[in-house]
């Protein structure tokens, strides 16, 4: 009997897949008479491969006639396995011998060219692995997820090659050849339909930026599908907030411009028409619960703009308001009556029935190294309380500020029974321990470097323990410091501070050594509001003292111990400690001196801050602080008084303003003083991704009162002010804040500055 050959390359295989077109000419050559049937099954070729397992793919068997359909199928079902490069059929008489070359295992997979994503991200990315099976359609598949990755990153003109190297035993290694190309950046950004607002406006909306040299840290400047997905909803979102509840995005479209390194955005709107609000109404469900109790609780007024964000606002306001009373899964939802003729917009807020719940039992989660019993200490609400979205809220609030966990997220869900609520404490840990060496420069103390070492959470116990020395043209401090914040298992926050300080004073014409000690303990009277008693046992050295220093600071020269004792209380109500924007802190601190030791006063200071934003970057601070300071039965040294100007009186020295020996120009320290400052935020005109802050400030207060007299002491009680700017932008090493100012307001022998250079917020 004459022998039948098929044989179908790759490329063959794959037309064969994807279309049947090939199916007769493979069927032509089986064409025989029926009666003919297949004796024997045998596999050729194969290494790793049982030629059982290749049988187990055929339709055709032993006893089975020579059909070409059932051949093709078999034939489409071994290329299908991806296990074979190759496959051929023949018939040799009444037996059918299957000819197979297996596709090569995977001996090692490499990345070349790349620079932006490392090894390990692509390694994630790719399917294919070190002793699998090589395919081309996996391989190829594999190329595409690294361009998307690229793509992701804004970089468009990515290519991948896939380089195969043939090892032995049929083997290859497995090279993705990477040319990474130039970022893909947005040339411009433009806007059809727009009427009502600027292109310049909306695209300081859009997350997707206009390509600039200064946005080298960020990439929003690179086109990105989902980013632009989510400026469509940004744009929606903005034009809602402002009245214009028919706006509609038509499209947003980004186009490879024609040299193909960048791309052009376009963004066509339809603004609709400006909506009012319209009356307000409530459908309550819930039993004993006035209608009308809810009113207070709603953000809008009927005839202002239209804006959604204010429906959120009552939403949350109301949800909230029923939480406290216990109804853990009350649903709120509001119901717009849009009026297209009179452009009004009517809200009906619906409230649906629910039933007062109890805290069942409280799950954490996500916390491997911090106990329980840290974060279960910081929650308000515990197992068998009534639930309350306030509490829920604060909860979350405090063991967020803890600091240990990336991420924290305070949920409650249902429980057993209706009347039951679990809540689900899911946290993301991070590091806590810390080791910083820095750097900087300031005005008042010329080169600044500091060496830290802290831990936060010492053996995931909350225990803060802290060690830091510092180093400038002026000063040497070092310190140790270490807090318990739940001492005996109560709400009190108790430590210790040892430290070293060290100070060239210029202005006194002396230099200072401190070293001692403090006992602290705060705790928290209510929300917001805290206190901390502390002692310090302190010895305090004058020396060094210039020839021609002043005499009266000749007269303290020498080593005095202080024995203290303190207490500060805070309100503290801003948004950001470290940058406020809103809120609202007052402080108020009283010291008493002579339980011990050399120095006997009392000393009293009180601090406050109001901040009040007029938009997203105007805003109003108003910053006052004052104090004083009496000896009990004797003069208060020199190294106890207040020494006012550089940052806490902008426009002076340190010690520039208040009592000094005109004589010798030294600085003497005051007994009392008051400083107040109103400032202004405005606009910078620089982008905002560059995060700079400007300001417009005036500085008010007089600073007197000194236990020597004499004909050369100058002291007085007038008032002095100074008038500047400032700007400040925050960077890795901390907020830095440039401040220019002219003293408007001076007695002959205070010493004003102009520029000052400095690190941190003011308060």
């Amino acid at each position: 009997m004459p022998t039948r050959l098929i044989r179908f390359s790759q490329v063959a295989t794959l037309a064969l897949t994807l279309a049947l077109g090939a199916a007769p000419a493979v069927k032509a050559q089986f064409l025989s008479p029926s009666s003919s049937t297949v004796t024997d099954v045998v596999v050729e070729g194969t290494q790793r491969i049982d030629p059982a397992t290749v049988r187990s793919y055929m339709l055709v068997q032993p006893g089975d006639s020579f059909e070409s359909d059932r051949l093709d199928r078999s034939l489409k079902a071994l290329y299908a396995t991806g296990l074979f490069a190759d496959v051929n059929m023949r018939r040799d008489g009444g037996t059918l011998v299957i000819n197979v070359v297996e596709n090569p295992i995977i001996n090692r997979i490499a990345f070349e060219g790349n620079k932006r994503v490392d090894d390990e991200e692509l390694d994630r990315e790719v399917q294919l692995r070190p002793r699998l099976v090589y395919s081309r359609t996996r391989v190829q598949q594999d190329v595409q997820r690294i361009i998307e990755i690229y793509q992701r990153s804004g970089r468009y003109a990515v290519t991948v090659e896939p380089k195969v190297i043939r090892q032995d035993q049929n083997r290859v290694d497995l090279v993705f050849e990477i040319d990474e190309g130039e970022l893909t950046p947005v040339r411009t950004i433009t806007f059809l339909g727009n009427r009502e607002f600027s292109d310049s406006t909306l695209r300081g909306v859009i997350q997707t930026k206009e390509y600039a040299f200064y946005r080298f840290l960020s990439s929003d400047d690179t086109y990105d599908p989902d980013r632009l997905s989510f400026d469509r909803e940004l744009l929606r979102r903005y034009y809602l907030e402002n009245g214009y509840a028919d706006f509609r995005v038509l499209s947003a479209v980004a186009e490879l411009a024609p040299d193909r390194e960048s791309f052009v955005v376009t963004f066509t709107v339809e603004e609709g028409d400006l909506y009012t609000f319209g009356p307000t109404d409530f459908e309550v469900s819930l039993p004993r619960l006035e209608p009308e109790a809810l009113r207070e609780f709603v953000a809008t007024e009927e005839g202002e703009t239209y804006d959604s964000t204010l429906v959120d606002d009552t939403i949350d306001a109301i949800t909230d308001y029923l939480g406290t009373l216990g109804y853990a899964f009350v649903d709120v939802r509001p119901r717009v009556n849009r009026d297209p003729e009179n452009r009004t917009v009517s809200i009906t807020y619906q409230v649906g029935e629910a039933s007062k719940v109890f805290v069942e039992r409280i799950n954490i989660n996500g916390n491997v190294r911090t106990l329980d019993r840290v974060i279960r200490r910081e929650m308000s609400l515990v197992e068998g309380d009534a639930f309350n979205t306030a509490k829920l809220r604060r909860s979350e609030r405090r063991v967020r500020n803890l600091g240990f966990f990336k991420s924290v997220d305070v949920r409650n869900s249902e429980g057993s029974a209706p009347d039951r609520t679990v809540v689900d404490v899911e946290v993301e840990e991070q590091s806590t321990g810390e080791i910083s060496f820095g750097i900087g420069f300031s005005t008042a103390e010329s080169i600044i470097g500091d060496i830290g070492i802290r831990e936060r959470n010492l053996l995931g116990r909350g225990q803060d323990l802290r060690f830091g020395i510092t180093a400038s043209g002026r000063s040497t401090e070092f310190d140790v410091a270490f807090t318990e914040p739940y001492f005996l298992d109560r709400d009190v926050a108790a430590g210790f501070d040892l430290f070293r300080i060290e100070r060239e004073l210029n202005e006194s014409s002396y230099d200072e050594l401190r070293f001692g000690g403090v006992l602290r303990a705060s705790y928290t009277l209510q929300p917001d509001l805290t206190q901390q008693i502390n002692y310090r046992i302190e010895q305090t050295e004058i020396k060094d003292v210039d020839d021609d220093a002043s005499r009266f600071i000749k007269d303290q020269e020498g080593t005095r111990v202080i024995s203290q004792v303190g207490q500060t209380l805070t309100y503290d109500k801003r948004d950001n400690r470290l940058d406020p924007r809103e809120g609202y802190i007052a402080q108020l601190t009283t010291e008493v001196a002579g339980a011990g030791g050399d120095e006997r006063f009392f000393r009293t200071r009180v601090k406050g801050g109001y901040y009040y934003p007029l938009d997203d970057v105007w805003g109003l601070s108003f910053l006052a602080q004052g104090g004083f300071i009496v000896g009990l039965g004797q003069d208060v040294s020199i190294a106890e008084r207040f020494f006012i100007g550089a940052s806490s009186f902008r426009g002076f020295e340190r010690g520039g303003v208040g009592p000094r020996d005109t004589a010798t120009d030294d600085a003497l320290g005051a007994n009392n003083y008051y400083v107040g400052s109103i400032e202004l935020a405005f606009p910078s005109g620089l982008p905002k991704d560059l995060g700079v802050r400007t300001f417009l400030f005036t500085d008010v207060g007089s600073v007197w009162g000194v236990d020597e007299s004499g004909s050369d002491v100058a002291d007085a009680t007038s008032i002095r002010a100074s008038l500047g700017l400032g700007m400040s932008f925050t960077t890795a090493f901390g907020t830095i804040r440039i401040d220019a100012a002219e003293a408007v307001a001076k007695e002959d022998f205070d010493v004003p500055e102009i520029f000052r250079l400095s690190f941190g917020t003011r308060f």
